[in-house]
């Protein structure tokens, strides 16, 4: 685990359903994927969890923890945080029928444990969101790095590109100086300069 800002962990774990291909995911993705974590005084927020590291059980004692996923199928360890600390677990409510797991269901715009805000939509079954307090975005699939870029050929079959930019580009316009994605390493300097250059297509 690292610690990227005050309160902000990071962490890799393999990927379950990986298949080597050429060096990378039957996508193109590589086999360890990035999961976040919000750390105060009472409560502990993951983000996409894959896998629960020790360190990270040391911190979920005595705190509230909670899961939000970008999307249904990034459940990945939720239902792991579920048995064994009681986690909530907040996911898009479109696709959220897909989980499996008991979930409260959640809107763009909507505000969410550890002061997380889903502030852009990659589509509609999938969020990028947004720590104001440590002016860092998350995405699980909508972005990679290095270097920061819009995953454009992952976007499902009926979703345009100009759609995705559309719900998108709000996120041009917060202070973020950090950008985590699950597809890569953090980024972060020019965050917002990569991200508006992205962002106009």
């Amino acid at each position: 685990m690292e610690e990227l800002r005050p309160g902000l962990w990071t962490w890799t774990a393999p990927h379950p359903d990986w298949v080597a291909a050429d060096g990378a995911g039957p996508a193109g993705w590589e086999q360890d994927v990035r999961s976040c974590a919000l750390v105060s005084d009472r409560e502990l927020v993951v983000l996409d969890p894959m896998d629960v590291p020790e360190p990270l059980a040391e911190l979920a004692r005595d705190r509230t923890v909670s899961v939000v996923l970008t999307c249904a199928w990034h459940s990945r360890s939720a239902g792991e945080y579920v048995e064994r600390f009681g986690a909530t677990v907040h996911a898009p409510g479109e696709g959220i029928e897909a989980l499996g797991l008991p979930a409260t269901p959640y809107a763009l715009g909507a505000n969410l444990p550890g002061g997380v805000v889903a502030a852009g939509g990659y589509y509609p079954q999938e969020t990028v969101l947004w720590i104001s307090a440590q002016r860092t975005l998350f995405a699980g699939d909508a972005f990679v790095a290095p270097p920061l870029r819009l995953q454009r050929s992952w976007l499902p079959k009926g979703v345009t590109l100009e759609q995705a930019l559309e719900r998108l580009r709000p996120l041009g316009d917060l202070p973020a100086e950090t950008f985590v994605v699950g597809h890569g390493t953090p980024v972060t300097e020019g965050v917002v300069e990569a991200l508006q250059r992205e962002l106009r297509g």
